[in-house]
């Protein structure tokens, strides 16, 4: 099977993002499974083989197929599976505020349980002995670190091993096979392929437009005026995802292929992030570039810029972010100068919006240093991470007001070359954000380019990486 790896590199195969709050990943795959029964992968490379589709298509549609026949070909063995479902609209490294997890059981094909629950009830279980990172003790006033906020850092499996190991601690029986982290835009994308769904018991329609924002006015409010306890204000989550999937099993065989494009838009964004235990499916995902990796191995210049909402609310669904960034390889020290620009959208206080606050952390290349930082509201903290350094500081930015961080800095000699690449790495859960790059090359020539940072982008010089 031919897999590659996909960075942002001009190709112009695009596709919406679609995905359900639930595990998609795992119930498309399910359905695909049980329509071409044994015949599984090797129908659905035929199928694909045959469709005026972009290689690039073709090569992630066919991995995303070894997947879902891999993980749900059990040998009669049950397969468990933690579901981190990641709230980005209170924005964390990792993707989102992990308000809810769940527990999926798989048996050959066969869902055998799925179970979701409240991240903040669990949590309570969990004892008070780990310090939390700066500075979420001092934002979020927090005796320790716990389930709820263990996707602290750019790198999904050091989150999802840090989210079994916080399971584990509040007393969590289940040994699992892999880890899924699944933020909240999925869900309205995906609508717009099953449609809006009603969820019994519970008032209104679910479309596109409107799920995520009437979820969390569910789960923050609604289940007052419903006489639901406060512990079971997240259960419309498993009663919603059980209506869509009775309409993903409805899909014809044309929408269903459809989803497997849907699928890999998700994992491109990294809004879909996968970890197994198993070394081949470890391997395949590493692979195709779905595993949320931080990448430690780039040589040349690295970019990445990574919020974390701290007690901010849910602000982060009106804030507007962009990014500018000056490289100027032309002197005798390579230097940089980055603007990220904050938009706070929002224009009264409400139980969702209110002034936001984030940690920011900038990540750069090693050997980088740091003359002038600018526009935030704390000094500076200065750290290493997987190969590369980063500076961190606290951002505010009131209700109906912008904000500039600006970043100056040299970069390692090793970059002043006749050929320069750049890899800007694309934070979980963030927009579609603008990015203008303005690059003065050796020779004094000036090149400047937008893009749209809807997944790690690559500028290169010397061909695909």
């Amino acid at each position: 099977m031919d897999m590659i790896r996909k960075e942002q590199k001009k190709h112009p195969f695009r596709t919406r993002v679609v995905m359900t709050i639930l595990a998609v990943v795992f119930l498309v795959g399910w359905f695909v499974y049980w329509e071409t029964r044994n015949q599984g992968f090797e129908l659905l490379n035929g199928i694909v083989g045959r469709l005026p589709m972009p290689t690039i298509a073709k090569n992630d549609t066919r991995a995303i197929g070894f997947l879902a026949d891999s993980v749900l070909r059990t040998d009669g063995k049950e397969k468990t599976y933690l579901i981190l479902f990641q709230n980005n609209l209170e924005l964390r490294p990792g993707g989102g505020f992990i308000g809810s997890f769940g527990i999926l059981k798989i048996r050959d094909g066969h869902v055998t349980d799925f179970s979701t629950h409240d991240t903040g009830n669990f949590d309570a279980r969990i004892p008070d002995t780990v310090v939390a990172p700066y500075p979420m003790k001092e934002t979020l006033h927090v005796s320790s670190w716990k389930l709820r906020d263990s996707n602290w850092e750019p790198d999904f499996p050091i989150d999802a091993k840090q989210a079994v190991t916080f399971y584990e601690m509040g007393g969590g029986q289940e040994c699992f096979d892999g880890v899924v982290g699944i933020t909240a835009d999925v869900l309205s994308s995906f609508l717009k392929v099953t449609g809006p769904v009603e969820v019994p018991g519970y008032p209104g329609t679910y479309g596109s437009d409107n799920a995520i924002l009437d979820l969390e006015r569910q789960v923050e409010q609604g289940y007052i005026n419903q006489k639901i306890d406060f512990g079971e204000r997240k259960s419309v989550l498993g009663l919603l995802g059980a209506q869509v999937l009775s309409k993903v099993k409805a899909l014809s065989p044309q929408d269903l292929l459809k989803l497997f494009n849907v699928m890999i838009a998700d994992l491109d964004r990294k809004d879909v992030q996968l970890s197994f235990t198993d070394e081949t499916l470890k391997s395949a995902v590493l692979s195709a570039g779905w595993g949320g990796t931080f990448d430690s191995k780039w040589q040349d210049d690295f970019l990445s810029a990574v919020d974390a909402n701290l007690s901010a609310w849910k602000t982060d669904s009106v804030m507007k972010r962009s990014m500018r960034y000056e490289v100027d390889l032309s002197g005798a020290t390579p230097k940089a100068r980055l603007t990220v620009h904050y938009e706070n959208t929002g224009t009264e206080k409400s139980f969702m919006v209110k002034d936001y606050q984030s940690f920011l952390r900038v990540y750069v290349p090693d050997g980088s240093f740091f003359h002038v930082v600018t526009g935030g509201t704390t000094d500076p903290v200065y750290g290493t991470f997987m190969g590369k350094k980063y500076v961190g500081t606290l951002v505010q930015v009131k209700l109906g007001q912008s904000k500039d961080v600006v970043f100056e800095y040299d970069l390692p000699k090793g970059l002043d070359r006749d050929f320069y690449d750049l890899k800007i790495a694309r934070q979980a859960g963030t927009g579609d954000n603008p990015v203008t790059l303005s690059i003065v090359n050796k020779d004094g020539s000036k090149t400047e380019e937008n893009i749209i940072l809807d997944r790690d982008f690559v500028l290169s010089k010397t061909g695909d990486r």
